[in-house]
């Protein structure tokens, strides 16, 4: 691990977890991406049991709000989930380099070198209004970046589940 960042685990508290796709480049802009995106993070819940408490995917980026799994933690989730999603957007066209698969969004003749950022942010929340800050401030990404007016326009988040108690993409956790 890089000095300087530490992960603190087994203290019974939710994560707020932050993760970019390689370079930050725009790999789930498309919706046909951020369903396969949202299909992976429940199975991958489902698998792992963690509770999953809010979430966003952007185009080049994901949040997630989430308990500790209760087998492996929240890095292990993480790992198991982004080779899970890089692994179904990979096509099955093979690339000008042999045992390589283009992505379908690539630029012709450069090939990326991988899906996601190695590393991830990982914020311990320890209270209810960090919970209340966290969700807040996924469900207003989608806004404050202009891809949408309002956030029941984005249906990539959990903000249904809590503003209008309605199941979206991926069934969400009551955790209080």
């Amino acid at each position: 691990m890089p000095a300087g960042l530490k992960r603190y685990y087994g203290k019974g508290h939710l994560h707020f977890i932050t993760f970019s796709c390689y370079r930050r480049l725009p790999l789930l802009k498309t919706a046909r991406a951020r369903d396969i995106f949202v299909q992976e993070l429940g199975r991958v819940r489902d698998e792992t049991e963690f509770d999953l408490v809010g979430y966003v995917v952007m185009p080049e980026h994901v949040h997630l709000l989430m308990s500790e799994p209760k087998r492996g933690t929240p890095s292990t989730v993480l790992q198991k989930l982004k080779l899970r999603v890089s692994r179904k957007m990979r096509t099955r066209k093979r690339s000008g380099r042999a045992g390589q698969y283009r992505l379908p969004f690539e630029e012709a003749g450069e090939s990326l070198r991988a899906f996601w950022q190695a590393r991830f942010y990982d914020f311990n929340v320890y209270s209810k209004g960090k919970k209340t800050e966290k969700l807040n401030y996924m469900h207003a990404n989608p806004v404050i970046r202009g891809l949408v007016k309002h956030p029941k326009d984005w249906p990539w988040s959990s903000w249904s589940f809590y503003a209008k108690g309605e199941a979206g993409l991926v069934r969400i956790d009551v955790v209080e």
